[in-house]
């Protein structure tokens, strides 16, 4: 078991440093080729750190476990807004800019309800992966014209955080092809050794490799996502620490798991307990995005408390049902935590959004 635990820990590192390295060359090449920083920011970057959760899952899928792939994707996707923006906003409450409140989180909503749908049979084969890819491909075109409109403040944010500063020589370029090519053999070593270890930690432990790919796998391989958002929000930046959150998670179900769904010998299946609960979380985790960004167009330490909240109840429940523990069944479970939260964070919202422009009238 030690040797397993120290081989997903080493694929993991592994990953991370591939991804890294996969950001930074493309990133410096294409800012050498004249590409805005805006457009690497949504597009080179975000991709960048979905890396992690590409390699995991097309090895995952290639090796026939599905579920790993599914699981993987599932997890990330909660963990990025439950657990990121919940302890991004902790460090620093977070401003949400008016195009991911209209366009971004709406798509988010729509993309996972279309995921939802696809998977109500049970299964998702290769018609359902050549539709999600093909929303991928109609987002990226919709994110770069969005671009061009963006404010001169999200502009100036993004050339701040990823534009390339250092000239731009032969040996420049050659050096930065060279962490891109570097970047993408450790992504398919690490994705590897954390494959293979994953599902032999699943064997010990007595727990599916869903569960793994929910939990210790979407964690693992969420982590360029988590520093991403954090030092962005440090740096006040906070167009990048959401946009980030979000686009990585349309990004996951639209292309991780699209790509998943094509190579996966038969399709990606999707278990009953899956379409019962964690498909439908990961929706309701999108959908409470709304009002949260709507009503005040941010989110305070408060509602990122309540944020890491629902991440502990979801993880609760899922290690509880891999226990096999006397627990209450999902719907009950449901009640009892989601919705409560959900109603408190709302009337805090109101409240507090109540409260300011109340303050605002009188300063008036």
């Amino acid at each position: 078991m030690t040797n397993t635990i120290l081989l997903f820990i080493a694929g993991l590192i592994i990953l991370i440093v591939g991804a890294d390295l996969l950001v930074r060359g493309a990133s410096r090449l294409a800012a050498a080729f004249g590409i805005s920083p805006l457009v690497i920011g949504l597009t080179i970057v975000a991709m960048g750190t979905a890396s992690p959760e590409i390699a995991v899952s097309l090895q995952a899928a290639a090796s026939g476990q599905g579920d790993l792939t599914l699981g993987n994707v599932l997890g990330s996707n909660i963990f990025n807004i439950l657990f990121i923006l919940g302890i991004t906003s902790i460090v620093a409450p977070i401003v949400i800019a008016e195009q991911l409140i209209r366009k971004d989180a709406p798509i988010m909503l729509g993309v996972s309800l279309l995921t939802l749908a696809l998977a109500l049979d049970g299964n998702l084969g290769w018609l359902d992966g050549a539709i999600l890819l093909l929303g991928l491909g109609i987002y990226v075109v919709f994110a770069l014209r969005q671009s061009r409109a963006e404010s001169r403040d999200v502009q100036n944010e993004y050339a701040q955080e990823f534009a390339d500063k250092e000239p731009h020589t032969a040996k420049k370029t050659i050096l930065n092809a060279g962490f891109i090519l570097i970047g993408l053999g450790l992504l398919v070593l690490g994705s590897n050794w954390l494959v293979e270890s994953a599902v032999q930690i699943a064997e010990v432990l007595g727990v599916s490799e869903l569960v793994i790919g929910l939990t210790i796998v979407a964690v693992g391989t969420s982590l360029p996502e988590v520093a991403t958002s954090v030092i962005a929000a440090l740096k006040g930046e906070s167009d990048i620490a959401v946009g980030n959150a979000v686009g990585s998670n349309i990004f996951n179900l639209l292309g991780v798991l699209g790509i998943g769904a094509l190579v996966a010998p038969g399709g990606v299946s999707v278990a009953a307990r899956v379409l019962q609960f964690d498909l439908p979380v990961m929706v309701f985790v999108a959908l409470v995005t709304l009002p949260i960004f709507y009503i005040d167009n941010r989110i305070s330490r408060i509602e990122g408390s309540l944020l890491l909240a629902y991440y502990v109840a979801y993880v609760t429940y899922v290690i509880l049902r891999a226990a096999e523990s006397s627990t209450l069944p999902a719907i009950t479970l449901f009640i009892a935590f989601f919705i409560p939260i959900t109603f408190i964070a709302l009337i805090v919202i109101a409240i507090r959004s109540s409260h300011a422009k109340g303050k605002t009238s009188q300063g008036l």
